[in-house]
């Protein structure tokens, strides 16, 4: 199965400026988390993103939060550390409305009322997440995700841990509890799915 950007949405988790600086690898890492949130704006994918106990940790890097705001994404102050137990599920997938009955339904014998409408869509199930420290905040929020019957596909190059032990057990066990493994380049090349997408250039542009 591909990436379809038009049942994605992006989850990008604290990056925070207290924290990056003992992240391995984090220079790569922030910068592959500002292309998947500039591809995501090109592409129409709401963006989401998460701050774990700001005020301890600081605010998600200036360059990031500009750049999950100007794809019109929301930021999460959280204390739990997987983002789902602070209400992320709410943001992915808002509550389904019941379909609205006239004002003497339920006075009506239940034969004779309307059959109830189909539900409405529940939203974009393909959740493109990525974050720090891999093994904390992502992997839980990875894996409350996948309870919650969500397609979890991480972003590798866009996580990372501390030391890199700790990283690579984080990917290991999402992979066995089935999310996706995947890389920056691999998510623009499978939301663009063609090189005659308007935002072709500009994704290259970004990922070059």
């Amino acid at each position: 199965m591909l990436l379809d950007a038009d049942d994605s949405q992006l989850v990008l988790i604290d990056y925070q400026t207290r924290l990056m600086p003992v992240i391995f690898e984090n220079e790569m890492v922030v910068a592959n988390a500002l292309r998947l949130a500039r591809m995501a704006r090109l592409m129409d994918v709401p963006v989401w993103g998460t701050a774990q106990n700001p005020e301890k940790l600081g605010q998600n890097l200036p360059e990031l939060q500009a750049a999950i705001d100007s794809a019109g994404g929301k930021t999460m102050a959280k204390m739990h550390f997987s983002a789902a137990s602070d209400g992320l599920v709410e943001w992915l997938r808002p509550p389904v409305r019941k379909p609205a009955q006239g004002g003497n339904a339920r006075s009506l014998p239940k034969h004779m009322q309307k059959p109830p409408e189909s539900q409405p869509d529940e939203g974009r199930s393909m959740i493109v997440i990525a974050g720090c420290e891999a093994h904390v905040c992502l992997m839980q929020t990875a894996l409350e995700l996948l309870e919650e019957e969500f397609d979890v596909w991480v972003v590798t190059d866009a996580c990372s841990s501390r030391s890199e032990r700790n990283r690579d057990a984080a990917f290991d066990r999402l992979a066995g509890a089935g999310a996706e493994l995947v890389t920056t380049e691999m998510v623009a090349f499978e939301w663009a799915r063609t090189c005659e997408h308007l935002a072709f250039r500009d994704l290259l542009a970004l990922i070059k």
